[in-house]
């Protein structure tokens, strides 16, 4: 983005340094190309195309640079290399006649953990540095970052208030939680200085391999670091938790590092991953983006009393685990991070299910007890107002679908969906106060089961049992301490400006989340133009928990 078309407005403060910690490397080759790149992959970028009305028109080019080139342009961060020296190489702040380089660092500083470099052929002696030890290395490198930072005037940073964001790619997300996680590996006691961690595709309960678990014993490339049966319980001092929570390792103890400060971006797209000549995505399968299963891809906190707590902001987005059309290098991704790091409002998606009506003969069957079941997936798609990619997008196709069981679905209420960010600075209007987005709720028709056998006969594929969209704008008061004006219009009828009022005061979104229900329910017409109650059909209530971000 060039210089004079970014906004007046100011994203909210503060600006923390940034610290990239890449994905996992298999090959020595890998290693030596990841150690050859001064960025790490952080300092790629994509051109995808969209379609233009005219079929004799070329596509229409969209091109994002990559997060390292937007968070320079947009916010001002600058790199650490000076003369080609690193800020952990001897060279960087003295000469080699003694004197003072006179380099400093800023806080807007983007920082790569190295930590392939001894493993590298190039930088190295060819040792492969384990999770534990590139845990260490991430708490020394955050050390060193806050003696730098602290020792610029300029920063007015004292050592007891520097805050620095972590984020990591795939394997980098669990380097960054086993030093969150595990206070052994915290080797220079710096956990405390992480303010938010934010995780591409990272496989947090795991990989798997042709339906299961990687087994511990395949230590070949250390692919057994994501084996959640042994292998990461370890790394990540989780102690008897896994087996308490039917063996998964995708949680984070709140005590330790709260989840509110987490966002896991969740790949959607397995086809254009090429990793290893296509075989990834052939054995990992469906559901997955090439390399890390969806359901793998996020985190749970656990509370003090071993009870599951919150869950880490989530979104997706139609990218694979890498590559040209990866996650890292695309604009759902970077909207997301920018908007978690620097945004002013938080907006936590839940839905409830207060009634589901199954067909008639379907319902007739239920009446005479006979056992019935339904896979209910449940679609979600938001985008903020004026800007042509979604902030998540979650769809049957891509397998990214919340589910819902009829045997279940009574006690499995309400249904976390996602996290949406909003951001003053990023509106297309700066005359329109409000911050708005448009988001699409959709059920699909299930394949219902009548004692586990199927029952189609009144069944369209791809249909809906309830599906619209709903914009919702948020508008800040004009005045300090003054009340917000949350309003929102359902778009079934044609696109509508909201008008639904709800009123927030700020004290509310400062001291805790802010509940707004809004109704839904599967309708159809009558002849006097009333809305009747559809059969099959659903009721219930989107959740928007909202509340102030950064503030």
């Amino acid at each position: 983005m060039a210089k004079a078309a970014l906004k007046k407005t100011p994203w909210t403060p503060p600006y923390y340094p940034i610290i990239y910690v890449r994905g996992y490397a298999m090959t020595r080759g890998e290693m030596d190309q990841t150690s050859a790149d001064p960025f790490c992959g952080f300092n790629l970028g994509s051109t995808v195309y969209r379609a233009v009305a005219e079929r004799e028109r070329a596509p229409r080019k969209y091109v994002f640079e990559s997060p390292v080139v937007r968070l320079m342009s947009e916010f001002d961060y600058s790199d650490v290399y000076e003369d080609g020296q690193d800020i952990l190489d001897p060279g960087w702040e003295s000469s080699a006649d003694g004197q003072p380089t006179g380099n400093q660092l800023g806080s807007r500083s983007v920082v790569i953990h190295r930590y392939y470099d001894p493993a590298s052929s190039l930088f190295g002696g060819g040792k492969t540095p384990s999770i534990e030890e590139s845990a260490q290395r991430l708490s020394q490198l955050i050390a060193r970052v806050r003696e730098l930072i602290c020792a610029n005037p300029a920063n007015q940073v004292k050592p007891a208030d520097f805050r620095c964001y972590l984020v990591a790619h795939s394997m980098g997300g669990l380097v960054s939680r086993a030093f969150l996680q595990n206070p052994a590996l915290d080797v220079a006691k710096t956990q405390s200085c992480v303010d938010k961690l934010f995780t591409y595709a990272t496989p947090h309960n795991g990989i798997d391999v042709a339906g299961g678990n990687v087994p511990s014993w395949l230590t070949a490339f250390d692919i057994d670091n994501f084996d959640r049966d042994k292998r990461m319980p370890q790394y990540l001092a989780l102690g008897d938790l896994p087996k308490k929570n039917g063996g998964r390792v995708d949680l984070l103890p709140e005590a330790l590092f709260p989840s509110r400060k987490v966002f896991c971006m969740v790949g959607t797209n397995r086809a254009d991953y090429d990793a290893a000549a296509g075989l990834s995505r052939t054995f990992v399968g469906n559901g997955s983006d090439g390399l890390v299963k969806i359901e793998n891809a996020t985190l749970q906190g656990v509370n003090a009393d071993g009870s599951l707590g919150d869950y880490a902001a989530r979104a997706y987005a139609f990218r694979s685990h890498s590559g040209f059309y990866g996650i890292v290098n695309s604009e759902e991704a970077f909207q997301n991070l920018a908007r978690f790091l620097f945004g002013d409002v938080r907006v936590d998606v839940w839905m409830q299910l207060d009634e589901i009506r199954l067909p008639d003969k379907v319902q007739q069957a239920q009446d005479q007890g006979r056992e019935i079941d339904a896979l209910y997936q449940i679609e979600m798609l938001a985008s903020p107002r004026g800007k042509l990619w979604y902030l998540t997008r979650r769809v049957a196709e891509e397998d990214s679908v919340a589910c819902v069981r009829h045997a279940t679905w009574k006690k499995e209420v309400p249904h976390y969906l996602s996290s949406i960010f909003l951001s003053n600075a990023a509106k297309v209007d700066d005359s329109d106060r409000s911050l708005s987005y448009g988001m699409t709720l959709g059920i699909r028709v299930p394949d219902y089961e009548i004692e586990r056998k199927l029952w189609i006969n009144q069944h369209y594929e791809g249909g809906y049992l309830f599906r619209n969209s709903i914009v919702l704008s948020m508008i800040p008061p004009v005045r300090a301490g003054a009340a917000w004006k949350v309003r929102y219009a359902w778009q079934d009828a044609g696109v509508s400006s909201p008008t639904q009022d709800v009123d927030v005061s700020s004290d509310q979104l400062r001291q805790r989340a802010v509940n707004i229900d809004i109704p839904f329910e599967s309708f159809s017409i009558d002849a006097q133009g009333q809305r009747v109650p559809t059969r099959p059909g659903v009721k219930g209530k989107l959740q928007f928990r909202i509340s102030a971000w950064n503030a």
